[in-house]
């Protein structure tokens, strides 16, 4: 039986959205995943270092994926975390898992030594450093992570902003971000883009993910968009499934 729009709305925004765990949305929203499996190789790398940084970890939840996942892990292993909820969430989920989580405001300089570690990676990174993530990295070490590529989810984002500039539209696109990281010492030695199909069931569902990715719609908020909600409510009502295209790109770097 179909729910109201008010129902919907209300739990979607009494649900916490701390961490980067997005099972909430299970049979509520889809989305296609990357062909690499990004958790496996970052396991399967953890597991051949010998000193690792995650930087902007979330909740912690893909590294202790990978680490659960892979065949061992460094003697050392780090990561970083600049939103307090997350910073909490992942010291419960990490510390157990011999991870040291770092509270960082995620701006340069990275908290730690020049040259300190063989491996840093990163998934869904808000920003990048490029200069500091070459810096940390030793000689013959590898950057390795899964980016947001341009225009991702931007179905979602103009129906509530209306058409984005080109330059906008083409943020993140990895071929500046290569350009960016070659610039810092880097050689690229895998790129990988791909767009991947998203669906969002019902209002609910799209309310969960703009309050999480708080960078989609910035300064998001219900009472701000409610006349938008409710439209897009009857749409899905009517056509079914809201239909997006996230873009993704795996990208690996070694440093010189």
């Amino acid at each position: 039986m179909a729910r109201s729009f008010d129902d919907l709305i209300a739990e979607a925004e009494a649900a916490p959205v701390a961490g980067w765990d997005f099972s909430w949305l299970d049979g509520r929203a889809t989305e296609e995943r990357p062909s690499w499996g990004y958790q496996r190789l970052l396991g399967d790398r953890v597991a051949a270092a010998s000193a690792a940084l995650d930087i902007q970890t979330g909740g912690g939840e893909v590294l202790a994926g990978a680490l659960q996942t892979g065949a061992g892990k460094p003697a050392v292993l780090a990561a970083t975390e600049s939103w307090p909820p997350n910073v909490v969430k992942a010291t419960r989920l990490l510390h157990p898992l011999g991870v040291v989580v770092v509270a960082d405001p995620d701006e340069p300089p990275l908290p730690f030594a020049d040259a300190a570690f063989d491996l840093v990676s990163s998934r869904h990174p808000a920003t990048v450093w490029w200069t500091e993530i070459a810096r940390v990295l030793r000689p013959g070490g590898t950057y390795l992570a899964q980016h947001v590529g341009p225009a991702s989810v931007f179905e979602l984002v103009e129906f509530f902003l209306g058409p984005q500039p080109e330059e906008v539209r083409r943020g993140r696109h990895p071929d500046d971000e290569s350009a960016q990281a070659r610039a810092a010492g880097l050689d690229v030695v895998d790129l990988r883009p791909q767009t991947l199909r998203t669906e969002f069931f019902d209002i609910g569902a799209v309310v969960y993910f703009l309050r999480k990715v708080i960078w989609m719609v910035p300064g998001f908020t219900v009472e701000a968009y409610r006349d938008r909600l409710r439209e897009l409510h009857e749409r899905i009502e009517r056509e079914g499934p809201f239909v997006a295209h996230s873009s993704r790109f795996l990208i690996e770097a070694r440093k010189r």
